[in-house]
């Protein structure tokens, strides 16, 4: 049967599916059974390590296909024989358009962050590599939210499917303190983000801007100020975006700067704080930014920063989740 599930992040969505993939691969048969595709690299890797520490008594083999790797590597491994194969549209039909990554024997094709994938751009792509699946594929679809082309989406890729839909007022940002900070002008954001270091006990926090070009000049003015933080966007080699993480996840860096790009399903234990420097450009990136922090149940503070004109959006945020941003009080005291 065809599954969609609609659900918010840091709910366990993930481990969900990894199990069902695992559960229905043939281990004996070295093709690829199952397909999972994501809307960001770093997610993609993170589904395939999750799948790996799952099946790893089951000897499963799993590749990520991303943009920005070695395409002659993927080749390699995709022909040495792959049960499952995760990654990012682009890069998967492309594989699949060369030849080296066979659909025949796929049972099963996920896409997760549907929503995020259709915010990227990638809808063609999507369609593209679905018309290469055998027709008896079982596609699972999981999306935090229900846009109209996500309605498409699944009448045009599944029949009669099962739903699982969290109602709206069960995505709760419970646990997680939310307020926000008046500021008049643009240029009074970074005396604020500085100010804010001093009074906040950080153990790792992740800062959030609307575009690329702010990511690298706030990390730049942080730095100048002696500020240790790091800073990851989408135009960054893949490389260097692994070794951010990495360290990041490690708890090495403590503060990262980014994009919308690290706004998804990536799962980092130890952030308790986001500050939203720019507030998102649409309320259900809110939910994803600011759900970064208190995950599984754990507490979590958000701070956004907000311009005169950034009301309206703050408040329309506030009645469509049915929650409150308080004033941040003068002392800082906020701590989760």
């Amino acid at each position: 049967k065809h599954l969609f599930l609609r659900s918010q992040s840091g709910t366990g969505k993930t481990a969900t599916f990894s199990i069902s993939v695992l559960q229905c691969l043939d281990i004996q048969v070295r093709e690829t059974q199952a397909l999972i595709l994501a809307p960001t690299r770093e997610l993609a890797v993170q589904i395939q390590k999750g799948l790996l520490a799952l099946g790893d008594y089951m000897n499963v083999q799993c590749h990520a296909c991303i943009g920005g790797t070695n395409v002659g590597e993927d080749i390699r491994k995709l022909d040495y024989g792959q049960h499952v194969v995760a990654g990012t549209p682009g890069r998967v039909f492309d594989m699949i358009r060369r030849r080296s990554l066979r659909t025949r024997a796929i049972k099963m094709l996920v896409l997760d962050e549907a929503d995020e994938m259709l915010n990227k751009g990638f809808k063609e792509q999507i369609y593209d590599v679905y018309r290469y699946l055998p027709p008896a594929t079982q596609v699972v679809l999981i999306s935090a939210t229900l846009p109209h082309e996500i309605l498409e989406m699944t009448n045009k890729f599944m029949t009669d499917p099962i739903r699982i839909l969290v109602k709206r007022d069960e995505l709760t940002l419970e646990g997680i303190k939310q307020f926000f900070v008046a500021v008049e002008r643009e240029e009074w954001k970074f005396d604020t983000l500085c100010d804010l270091y001093d009074t906040l006990t950080i153990t790792q926090a992740v800062i959030f801007c609307n575009t690329k070009r702010k990511v690298d000049w706030l990390t730049e003015k942080m730095r100048e100020a002696n500020f240790t933080v790091s800073s990851m966007h989408g135009d960054m080699p893949q490389k260097e975006r692994e070794s951010i993480m990495k360290e990041f996840r490690s708890g090495a860096s403590r503060v990262l700067i980014s994009t919308d790009v690290w706004a998804r399903g990536l799962d980092v234990p130890q952030v308790s704080l986001i500050i939203n420097y720019d507030l998102p450009n649409n309320r259900e990136l809110y939910i994803h930014r600011i759900g970064r922090s208190g995950r599984y149940g754990r507490k979590g503070v958000a701070i956004n920063f907000v311009k005169n004109d950034d009301i309206r959006i703050l408040r329309d945020i506030e009645q469509y989740y049915s929650t409150q941003i308080d004033e941040m009080p003068m002392n800082g005291e906020c701590s989760a």
